[in-house]
């Protein structure tokens, strides 16, 4: 009876303090703590979550960032409880809440839909691979976050963070402007605290694109790190999922309960190389350190804005101790025109393969294109479909055009980071990830500013954007770009810039 009451009471003081708190901003490892010490519970931090939504991204402003709540979210957060009660927690994701991007399956009672109306009745099988890591791990999936439809690859023209089961996720910073794309929803989530973590996927960009301009940290991996099984594809060739967090730490947590070797994704064999990404984090981690600036990104028009926070950044590195090489220039040739044909043809290929094997309620890249026609009125009320248009032109991945281009467009950009790496003695690259985010527009579509992700993403390397600054409100990141299966160390020059610089503060809702 002594420990039956004794339970009963921690539960209820656990249920009184959770009541009076508010978790925005608050990191894993604190929650975490918390859960361990009884304050609160999976079930409660889960609830303040759902209530957060509610209130911030339904109510007003509404940011539009999450498509829908797991109608199973807080039986699972009391099942976690109980289990944590019983017999100790799994590791340190045990209760968290996680937000999935709406192109990664789970099998549950939500839609995995990439934002199209065309599979708004999809519900897969089974989990991606990555989900049931997380689960493992004893994560909540909390929901699914909104994207740009079909990850920003159907049209030339697109708004980023518009889909057409979702609308137009906004930027908490200035809702005028781009959340960026693809995985705005999962970012913006992030950066308004409605979870506290989330997961986005990458083919250029569109994870550090994003965390850049919502102010947070985006990890995109390198590709076969993270299993790619069960996300629906764009390239597999770039393809990849990260974790977002508003902390280098929280997002190296997550990193680590999402990797491992997958058998359905042969690509994932390398990741035997396995590590506790938020292992062994110091402030003091820039200290002898060789870093390299890259200043020829695509889209480099000058913005001074930029220029200045860039600036003040390399002065904090070398304040930290760091040797910085600047003003490296980089000739990329054809390497977007490359990448370019590459990106259509796995689609194609890509895609007719996940639709056949998902079940899903269209079975090709063919059929989708006639759904859009059919219904354009809903689908493509503001941009069209020219991407898909292209890409169903395309032929099969033994045509010499498409081995010609991906073996060109990955010499390229391997060669460019390895070579400068290597003549440079460096431990990393870095540069601006993007330059404010620009405002949303459906009629021209997004505009075309700085950008540096491609060449982590063709090369399929990793990188990590961390918040450097504000241009008029509006966050900047910069970005740390290593070789293949380098994450551990630039996870570990990301932290001790982040820790040096201290840069993030959340948006006013």
């Amino acid at each position: 009876m002594r420990n039956t009451c004794s339970a009963l009471l921690l539960l209820a003081l656990a249920a009184c303090t959770a009541s009076e708190q508010d978790f925005s901003e608050s990191g894993l490892a604190e929650l975490h703590d918390q859960l361990q010490r009884g304050e609160i519970s999976a079930e409660q931090l889960t609830q303040w979550y759902i209530d957060r939504i509610a209130a911030i991204d339904r109510a007003g402003p509404t940011l539009n960032a999450i498509i829908e709540v797991n109608p199973d979210a807080l039986r699972i957060a009391r099942a976690l409880d109980d289990e944590w009660r019983m017999s100790g927690p799994r590791g340190p994701m045990h209760g968290i809440p996680v937000v999935l991007k709406a192109n990664i399956d789970t099998a549950d009672d939500m839609v995995t839909s990439a934002g199209s109306l065309a599979l708004a009745e999809h519900f897969p099988p089974e989990d991606a691979f990555v989900v049931r890591r997380l689960r493992d791990a004893g994560a909540v999936i909390l929901g699914k976050a909104n994207l740009s439809e079909w990850a920003n690859f159907r049209s030339m023209h697109s708004s980023s963070g518009w889909s057409s089961v979702g609308g137009q996720t906004l930027n908490p910073y200035d809702t005028r402007r781009s959340p960026c794309g693809s995985s705005s929803g999962s970012a913006v989530a992030v950066a308004a605290n409605l979870t506290a973590v989330a997961i986005g996927t990458e083919t250029d960009g569109s994870v550090v694109c994003p965390a850049s301009i919502n102010g947070i940290v985006g990890i995109k991996p390198t590709v076969g790190l993270v299993s790619r099984s069960g996300i629906i594809p764009l390239a597999h060739s770039q393809d990849t999922a990260g974790p977002m967090g508003r902390t280098v730490r929280d997002a190296a947590i997550l990193l680590t309960a999402m990797t491992g070797m997958d058998p359905a994704d042969p690509e994932t064999a390398n990741a035997a190389m396995h590590h506790d990404y938020s292992a062994n984090l110091t402030a003091d981690g820039l200290a002898g350190k060789r870093i390299g600036v890259i200043r020829s990104y695509h889209g480099a028009g000058s913005n001074p804005h930029v220029d200045d926070i860039l600036a003040a950044s390399i002065d904090k590195m070398k304040a930290a101790g760091a040797t910085v090489i600047d003003d490296i220039n980089i000739d990329v040739g054809e390497m977007y025109d490359k990448e370019y044909e590459v990106l259509l043809y796995e689609f194609r290929s890509d895609l007719n393969t996940y639709l056949t094997r998902s079940d899903a309620p269209v079975r090709s890249l063919a059929d989708l294109i006639a759904y859009n026609r059919i219904n354009a009125e809903t689908v493509m009320p503001i941009f069209g479909q020219e991407h898909f248009l292209a890409a169903e032109k395309k032929g099969p991945l033994t045509d010499a055009a498409y081995l010609e281009a991906l073996a060109t467009s990955r010499r390229i950009a391997r060669s460019a980071i390895d070579g400068l790496l290597e003549e440079h003695q460096l431990d990393a690259l870095i540069a601006p990830t993007n330059g404010p985010a620009w405002m949303i527009d459906h009629v021209n579509g997004d505009s075309d500013g700085i950008s540096s992700s491609s060449l982590a993403a063709i090369s399929g390397y990793p990188s990590i954007t961390v918040p450097a600054g504000f241009v008029a409100g509006l966050p900047i990141g910069i970005s740390f770009i290593g070789n293949a299966w380098n994450e551990k160390q630039l996870i570990e020059l990301a932290y001790a810039f982040e820790q040096t610089t201290q840069i993030r503060r959340p948006p006013d809702l």
